[in-house]
């Protein structure tokens, strides 16, 4: 590296003002907190996400946290949108296939699995762990994007007129989502007995579900 290099790049790092390496560094430490209540929430489940105990675990004061986030709901949110990240890769990592009812077996079986490989997040997101935290327009968002696969395929399947005329997508996609919630939901809540047998009525109900979609085809 030349002389006129060394300089060049010593010019570049002494023309970076206070306020951006104060930024900067806000930023790294805005990450730090919250991959340290992301351990948190996946080792000893929402309950444990408090800002006390995250300050705890960074050997650092409250203070600092707030100063960050504001509030233990503005550290959810960024935790909520970590999961809708983490539910997007879930559904982007399942085969794809032409066939429109196998596909959505799939996608259903993925949601199944973040749900159990996540479970603290699927808490956070969709089971209310945190009672005074309420996703936000931004949440949403995430949450619509981390459902896009879903959306996608049923829209291909109406492509294909295998779904009947007259049904609105999104609409097909909440009651889809509600259904396979409300069975994760009940297993989490201890009313499905264990994982075995809750999968069971997990898979009956993914297939009912397609079954009622898509009458005129064998799941």
């Amino acid at each position: 590296m030349s002389d006129q290099d060394i300089s060049s790049n010593t010019t570049t790092r002494i023309l970076k003002t206070y306020k951006e390496a104060r930024l900067q560094n806000n930023e790294n430490l805005r990450k730090l907190v919250v991959e340290t209540a992301a351990a948190l929430l996946q080792e000893e489940g929402p309950e444990a996400v408090t800002v006390r105990r995250v300050a705890q675990k960074m050997d650092c004061s409250t203070k600092i946290i707030y100063s960050l986030f504001v509030n233990k709901e503005g550290l959810a949110q960024q935790l909520y949108l970590h999961g809708c990240k983490l539910l997007a890769n879930e559904f982007e990592r399942t085969p794809q296939t032409a066939d429109p009812i196998q596909h959505l077996l799939t996608l259903g079986e993925a949601y199944w699995q973040f749900g159990q490989r996540y479970s603290g997040y699927y808490k956070l997101m969709f089971g209310g762990a945190f009672a005074d935290f309420k996703p936000d327009e931004e949440s949403m968002h995430g949450t619509v994007t981390a459902m896009r696969q879903f959306l996608t395929a049923i829209s291909h399947a109406q492509g294909q007129g295998l779904i009947p005329a007259g049904y609105d997508t999104e609409s097909v996609v909440r009651i889809c989502w509600a259904s396979l919630h409300g069975a994760i939901h009940l297993y989490m809540g201890g009313h499905l007995g264990d994982e075995q047998t809750a999968y069971g009525v997990y898979r009956q109900t993914l297939t009912m579900i397609v079954s009622s979609l898509m009458p005129d085809h064998n799941t």
